[in-house]
């Protein structure tokens, strides 16, 4: 179990150094999408982490292949809990950034912002929006990190 949570962690400490660091001196687009595609990896560890736990814990029976089952389980598994179901929501835009369309406006400046079109709405991704993400995921890793070490 501890494997997992050494992924998790290498890839948290990469994407919070993509958030404080990378993006308050190069304040582009670009970097938003990788912070976005590395916390995806990030939770693609951590959904695995829950799953076998689960497995252990007989919450689950077994833990299937294909991702979007995968995932499925891992709503189903953790329908009540808010840190799992909130981390899931933004996972799913996560995970197609790279074929959603997107605008780049403001790059190189505070006001940086990258709108996505997703689910026939605009988002718009800025420095504010990456802090609410930045909150929802540290909330799913100290749960994953809970449940992975408890008994």
């Amino acid at each position: 179990m501890s494997e997992v949570l050494e992924k998790i962690m290498k890839e948290k400490i990469s994407s919070d150094h993509l958030l404080y660091v990378s993006m308050k001196y190069t304040k582009t687009c670009d970097v938003m999408i990788n912070l976005l595609k590395r916390w995806k990896i990030m939770m693609d560890y951590a959904f695995d982490g829950l799953l076998e736990k689960a497995k252990k814990k007989k919450m689950i029976k077994k833990i299937p292949t294909a991702p979007k089952i995968k995932l499925d389980v891992v709503k189903e598994t953790f329908k009540n809990n808010p840190e799992v179901m909130d981390a899931i929501k933004e996972y799913e835009m996560f995970k197609l950034i790279e074929a959603l369309k997107k605008t780049k406006a403001g790059e190189f400046r505070k006001g940086v912002c990258l709108t996505v079109m997703y689910k026939g709405e605009e988002i718009r991704v800025d420095l504010l929006k990456l802090k609410e993400y930045s909150e929802i995921l540290e909330k799913f890793i100290n749960y994953t990190k809970l449940f992975l070490t408890s008994k």
